[in-house]
């Protein structure tokens, strides 16, 4: 008998994070992946993400639209727990995987603990210092299962007093794809997106959602920073959390000037391409803390919103001000590519998740978590 394994996933970028490991499932006997599809995939004005699922041609897909009238995180926890309630209910998975630090990851956790699934939690045991960092520690508490991207994170879990038996370091799956060799040629990345740039940056600035009061002025800042500036731009709107539209409304100054592309959404291989090629990152995207020390990009991270990752020397930290943000881009052409990184894995993560799977120990680890007191 097949062993089904239920994917949630809510944004394009945790997507990005588990395909590697639905595709490795795809091609393997004995196993059947399913994917829970909510959040802002399901959102047309974010791109209507859960197309770029389809095209990847998995076979078991379930779209479920989360969003309530009133689109504040709780109420969308409290679909979210609904409508996955009924899916798995359906579906009867054998294993639940989440990933990171959404609202949905925390529906799904919350569902399969008190179903008495197996959930298993991507990338826990990272920090952030936002209500994301919140959300990520209540997933790992709710989680049987850790797949961590190194060390740190392990250590971390074991003074949430987590049982090591249950923690796996798989490394950042994405990685597996960063490095693949079918990623897609830049010149076919311009011409589907129509980027006439040469040469160009890439800007993500997310809100943040303990900062929310703030998030208009942030958000002006942060485009009258670039409108002073003289670099091309291709600029991706942020996710759909508190204070999004903020950063929505600001970058309506953008519209129609030569310098800016705005999109929705790229498609994660895509935009890996994009990321690799471009000259400079900058915003508060985990991006430029995660994949872009892997490319050796230079990056300007602005705010809180990453302040407890961790940050490469590479990295130009500033806060919110404008002037400040104009003195970084005045200085950024200066800031030479490096050596990338590796502190989140070597690319190997699907192989390393599939082989765990493999392993009995998983599937014998004890439903009734049980709190690990340090030594």
């Amino acid at each position: 008998m097949k062993r089904k394994i239920a994917f949630l996933s809510g944004t394009r970028a945790d997507f990005g994070k588990i395909k590697s490991l639905i595709q490795v499932l795809e091609d393997k006997e004995g196993y059947e992946p399913h994917i829970f599809a909510t959040g802002m995939h399901m959102l047309h004005e974010y791109g209507y993400t859960v197309i770029e699922i389809e095209k990847c041609g998995f076979q078991n897909i379930f779209k479920f639209e989360n969003h309530t009238s009133e689109t504040t995180m709780d109420l969308n926890l409290a679909k979210t727990i609904e409508g996955f309630s009924a899916y798995v209910k359906e579906l009867k998975p054998d294993l639940i995987v989440v990933h990171g630090d959404r609202v949905e990851t925390l529906a799904g956790a919350i569902v399969g603990s008190l179903n008495n699934i197996l959930v298993a939690h991507i990338e826990g045991g990272e920090v952030s210092g936002t209500v994301d960092e919140l959300i990520r520690h209540s997933v790992s508490k709710l989680s049987h299962v850790h797949f961590v991207s190194n060390q740190l994170a392990k250590k971390r879990l074991i003074q949430m007093g987590e049982i090591s038996e249950s923690i796996f370091e798989i490394g950042s799956p994405d990685i597996d794809i960063m490095f693949s060799s079918e990623l897609p040629a830049i010149e076919t990345v311009k011409e589907y997106y129509e980027i006439p740039f040469e040469k160009y940056a890439v800007a993500m600035f997310h809100p943040v959602t303990t900062e929310a009061e703030h998030m208009e002025e942030y958000a002006q800042n942060f485009v009258d920073a670039m409108l002073e500036d003289t670099h091309n731009y291709v600029v991706i709107y942020p996710n759909n959390d508190l204070g999004s539209n903020a950063i929505l409304s600001a970058y309506k100054k953008l519209k129609d000037n030569p310098r800016f592309r705005i999109f929705p959404s790229i498609r994660f291989e895509y935009f890996l391409t994009l990321l690799k090629k471009t000259e400079f990152i900058i915003g508060n995207s985990s991006a430029g803390i995660r994949e872009a020390p892997y490319y050796g990009i230079p990056i300007i991270n602005i705010g809180t919103r990453q302040k407890n990752r961790a940050l490469h020397s590479e990295i130009i930290n500033v806060d919110y001000a404008t002037s400040q943000i104009v003195a970084a881009l005045k200085s950024i052409d200066s800031v030479a590519h490096y050596d990338g990184a590796e502190t989140f894995g070597d690319g190997n993560s699907a192989q390393k998740f599939l082989d765990c799977l493999l392993n009995g120990d998983i599937w014998n680890l004890d439903h009734q978590k049980q709190f690990r007191d340090l030594s």
